[in-house]
């Protein structure tokens, strides 16, 4: 499997799923072009050669679209899209505030819908979109129900732009990560077995694939990557 001569963007890019997924596209000879809120990576030498943008609000429609009319332009194109800009917020429905639905939505499905809308121009017939869900949005547990909504919302998303772009062969598929090996995560649940969990490198492997040629058969899929939670 090879991406060599493919641009991807990758949103959310300086995180620790990000990076990983930055990574493991170079080393498929994609070009990458790592977008993220923040101004500028924590370690900028582990995203290798991508092509740096930072302090961009893709929850900002202009700015999205400023960002992804800028990448095509210097990579001469675009090929496809990985969104996993988002966030996460665990509060009770009891006593929230709306503001805190709002964040979710903002963060998790607002982003993913702005980015898609400002690559499209730029994608060819053939290219890719790959979305990140979340395993917890098919059934809410108790503190999850802003999250749970946002990343369905996602879900939805996805299988709805999948159906608007068969005609051009653009596939739009989303996975559903259950817990994600992270520090955070870690130090959140400390007596967990983190061997059970995801790891970044094996979401990022399943999202390489889901850009290659290989999985041109592939779309509107919501694909459960839950490892043995």
């Amino acid at each position: 499997m090879s991406l060599k001569g493919k641009t991807i963007a990758v949103t959310g890019a300086f995180g620790i799923l990000g990076t990983a997924v930055v990574q493991s596209l170079l080393a498929q000879g994609a070009a990458v072009a790592a977008i993220d809120r923040a101004e500028a990576p924590r370690d900028p030498a582990s995203l290798g050669a991508a092509s740096l943008h930072g302090g961009v609000n893709l929850g900002d429609a202009g700015a999205a679209q400023a960002a992804f009319d800028a990448i095509a332009k210097s990579h001469g194109g675009l090929h496809g899209l990985v969104n996993i800009a988002g966030g996460f917020r665990w509060e009770k429905v009891a006593g929230a505030s709306l503001e805190g639905w709002d964040a979710m939505y903002e963060m998790n499905l607002r982003t993913a819908v702005a980015a898609c809308q400002a690559a499209l121009p730029h994608l060819p017939d053939g290219g890719r979109i790959v979305n990140i869900g979340a395993n917890g949005a098919l059934k809410a547990g108790a503190g999850m129900g802003a999250y749970a909504a946002s990343k369905a919302g996602v879900m939805r998303l996805t299988e709805a732009l999948a159906e608007e772009l068969k005609d051009r062969g653009i596939t739009v598929n989303a996975l559903l990560p259950s817990i994600i090996d992270t520090p955070a995560n870690r130090k959140d649940m400390p007596d967990a077995d983190f061997a059970r969990w995801v790891t970044p490198a094996q979401l990022a492997a399943t999202i390489a694939f889901l850009l290659s040629d290989d999985a041109g058969a592939i779309t509107g899929a919501l694909i459960p990557v839950v490892g043995r939670v």
